[in-house]
């Protein structure tokens, strides 16, 4: 029983500075890892996962240790969810990098993010003079979001005063040959009417189809899967 908590008592403790360590280590989204920090990041996982583990580990002690680390994990994101002091903490929040139009240099400083840096954050979003942004903010996954300035923002049929008509979500009625009864229903329709468009399309039974949709404009789009090209370049592909 001793051992059992002492190896619960060590996944607390490695659990707690690993998540103390990555805080301070700061934010990057994955696709901003560099191979050095990708390095960092798997020997402190290493190094974590030893010192839970201690030198003479079991399977045992493997198995309390990962359900240790699920528990807190979930603990964690429970305590984030109540409490936004919490969240802050073991989250962080949103860091103003350029507001109405200026850098702020000490949040850049502290998130160690360099002009160089930034500048290809803007240029991925297909931002390339930084002149044009009103607001950048780092998001806590360390992806950036950017509020172009209204003069150099893509006019909206809003702005220009023309209606446009609703566009809501595309249900899916048939997959895999399969007939989604309740999704049909839920948009208004019934068997009759599934079958008398498939009649207009010369399609006898819904185990033809391979995937079928209506969108909220009440357009009916329908599938059959291509077959296996029965000759090369059949498709218009080499």
């Amino acid at each position: 029983m001793e051992a059992i908590l002492l190896t619960i008592l060590r996944a607390v403790i490695a659990f707690l500075l690993l998540l103390v360590v990555a805080r301070f280590i700061g934010r990057k989204a994955i696709s901003q890892m560099t191979f050095f920090d990708f390095t960092v990041a798997i020997s402190l996982g290493s190094v974590t996962a030893n010192l839970a583990l201690g030198s003479q580990s079991t399977s045992v002690d493997v198995g309390i240790i990962i359900i240790v680390f699920a528990i807190l994990a979930i603990v964690t994101s429970l305590i984030a969810m109540k409490s936004i002091r919490a969240r802050k903490i073991i989250d962080s929040e949103p860091i103003a990098v350029i507001v109405k139009g200026e850098l702020v240099k000490e949040n850049m400083q502290k998130i160690r993010m360099t002009l160089p840096m930034l500048t290809s954050l803007l240029r991925e979003k297909k931002v390339f003079n930084i002149m044009d942004v009103e607001y950048a903010l780092i998001e806590n996954d360390g992806k950036l979001s950017v509020l172009l300035k209204s003069n150099k923002q893509p006019a909206t049929p809003f702005d220009m005063g023309i209606g446009t008509p609703y566009k809501g979500l595309t249900t899916e009625l048939i997959m895999d040959g399969k007939l989604l009864e309740n999704n049909l229903y839920a948009v208004g329709k019934d068997v009759t009417w599934l079958n008398n468009e498939m009649k207009k399309r010369g399609i006898t039974t819904v185990k033809d189809i391979f995937f079928a949709a209506l969108d909220s404009s009440g357009n009916l789009y329908i599938s059959l899967g291509l077959k296996p090209p029965e000759t090369p370049g059949q498709y218009g592909i080499e």
